[in-house]
């Protein structure tokens, strides 16, 4: 069965977005790196919450790559977790109403392959629900200062992890953990 991926690449201070949901500070981050591109090959389906489908995108302005998953290196199925979905429909994305029927559509569709988890509630809900197995960040050495953190639950309980691999790249630093219990 397809294990559920968080990934995501974060500034050093901890967020994911700047302010506003910008994505446009991890553009210059973008490039050779063999962590990343593994993972690509791996991932048989993507879960996204509404805010990243709908978001902002580092590849703004390249007609190549822009709207793409992975700036167009990948290509499946995709679920969006939202209570809003589009008047018309999207090809090839599935809009889904509540967490379980998101989690089960989309591992059913990844195979053995990743669910790969983009969108920092998505995340934090499939953690609570315990249906999150991995996490892999890649650290972008530049400090946004505000926006989208990687993980937010204030007065929640620590997470623990167990590292599976950890890779350095010439624009980001990759860290690939399991789920601890």
């Amino acid at each position: 069965m397809a294990k559920m991926l968080y990934s995501a690449t974060m500034s050093l201070d901890g967020f994911i977005t700047g302010p506003g949901g910008d994505m446009s500070w991890l553009t210059p981050y973008l490039g050779p790196n063999s962590m990343a591109d593994r993972l690509v090959g791996r991932v048989g389906a993507i879960l996204a919450g509404r805010r990243s489908f709908g978001g902002d995108d580092p590849h703004r302005g390249d007609p190549e790559r822009e709207g793409k998953a992975f700036g167009g290196g990948w290509d499946g199925p995709q679920f969006v977790l939202t209570h809003r979905p589009p008047p018309a429909p999207v090809p090839g994305v599935t809009f889904v109403g509540d967490l379980g029927t998101a989690v089960a559509e989309a591992r059913r569709a990844a195979g053995d392959r990743y669910v790969n988890v983009i969108g920092a509630d998505v995340a934090r809900q499939c953690l609570a629900a315990g249906m999150l197995d991995e996490v892999l960040v890649f650290v972008a050495p530049v400090m946004l200062g505000d926006g989208v953190r990687l993980f937010d639950r204030p007065g929640g309980a620590a997470v623990a992890l167990e590292l599976v691999e950890q890779g350095r790249a010439p624009l980001a630093t990759g860290l690939h953990y399991r789920v601890a219990g």
